[in-house]
């Protein structure tokens, strides 16, 4: 069975650019690199001569690295190279991710100009302590002052809490959630720390610098996460993302529906139902090849049919509503049993998942382990 793809009506434009590397990231960026930005806006409207004509776009968002950190005229800037290609349609989500330090009154008012409807606000934690244990280079009040200005402003604003910081406590992570539902924000994004190869903080736990949380303690934190913050109605969407009614951050939402998207910029990947196409993860390579009219691809990963309905089975059950089965078979051509009906089965037998023959979805539990179920569907 063939399934049709459509256009790309999202896009995400990578910004590569902080003002410091934080000690467990391990994102394609640059620090204290600003006298690139010329050349990086150039190489952005390079790229996007490859798309022909240009194209009606629902949701953009701007990741980075640290998109705020263009400043108010840089921004400016880049989203006019943006709308050479990009047409921003009415009704669209608009996403900027900001440092705290970034947000200024200038800057509000330069988002607002670009047409910007949400801002992703990389605040990690509300507690000193918590801050400085990762590498942050902001204070509390820096993030409820940004909050402040952007709500005022009328932009839907994202709070980004991490947990399991070496030395955290589940009484911080516990104060933290109180705190970011107290600024009134529409969504909160809850991550657990991560150890990624190559980073300052593995280094440093390699040498027994630091040392991460005990398990016990970081599946609290999370679950302290979910209580809390639906009790204070956000409804727990995806696996680690939380929002008001209305406040989905509907970007997100197509990826997890594996729809076309385009993108641009170092380490950026593009997706046309199929075949996941990734720059080059060097920022200076990426503008090399770029400016040089030499494809900057970096990574290509071609599915197959089978291989692209059990990414799009896996990225599905991540949300809390899981996949329909109607729905997967119309937009894959496969079923679901078909594909994974062993793994399934022993899921709902060990109450990690459950299944009323229209729907499946992990339960709670499944969640909260939910990163050790997918290679079975994966690599059957």
């Amino acid at each position: 069975m063939i399934v049709e793809t459509q256009p790309p009506r999202h896009a995400y434009v990578h910004v590569p650019f902080c003002r410091h590397r934080c000690g467990y990231c391990d994102f394609t960026l640059v620090a204290g690199r600003d006298d690139l930005i010329d050349r990086y806006l150039a190489a952005i409207g390079r790229e996007l001569e490859r798309v022909a004509e240009p194209i009606a776009i629902d949701t953009l968002y701007l990741g980075g690295g640290t998109p705020s950190h263009l400043g108010p005229a840089g921004l400016g800037r880049l989203f006019d190279t943006l709308g050479a290609r990009l047409r921003i349609e009415a009704g669209a989500e608009v996403t900027v991710e900001a440092n705290p330090l970034d947000v200024t009154p200038e800057l509000v008012a330069a988002l607002r100009t670009a047409g910007v409807t949400r801002v992703s606000l990389g605040g990690q934690s509300l507690d000193a302590a918590t801050l400085r244990a990762l590498d942050r280079d902001h204070a509390p009040d820096d993030v409820r002052r940004a909050a402040a200005w952007l709500l005022a402003a009328g932009f839907a604003v994202s709070l980004d809490v991490m947990t399991a910081a070496p030395g955290q406590s589940l009484a911080a992570v516990e104060a933290d959630l109180e705190a970011a539902i107290g600024l009134g924000v529409d969504h909160v994004s809850v991550y657990c720390l991560t150890w990624e190869k190559g980073t300052a903080f593995e280094t440093q736990r390699t040498k027994g610098l630091v040392q991460p949380v005990e398990e016990s303690l970081e599946r609290a934190m999370f679950e302290a996460a979910i209580d809390r913050l639906e009790a204070a109605g956000f409804e727990h969407y995806e696996v680690s993302n939380f929002a008001r009614p209305g406040g989905r951050c509907r970007h997100n939402e197509a990826y997890w529906d594996c729809r076309p998207w385009e993108a641009f910029g170092p380490g950026a990947a593009r997706f046309d139902g199929r075949t996941r196409l990734t720059n080059h993860r060097s920022t200076t390579t990426w503008m090399s090849r770029v400016l040089a009219g030499v494809d900057a691809t970096g990574d290509v990963d071609a599915m197959t049919a089978e291989e692209a309905a059990r990414e799009r089975l896996v990225v599905g059950l991540r949300r809390r509503e899981g996949v329909g089965r109607a729905a997967f078979r119309a937009a894959s051509g496969f079923d679901i049993d078909t594909l994974a009906g062993p793994s399934l089965a022993g899921w709902i037998d060990r109450g990690l998942a459950v299944d009323d023959g229209v729907r499946l979805r992990l339960t709670r539990e499944g969640l909260l382990v939910s990163d050790a179920l997918w290679a079975g569907v994966l690599r059957p």
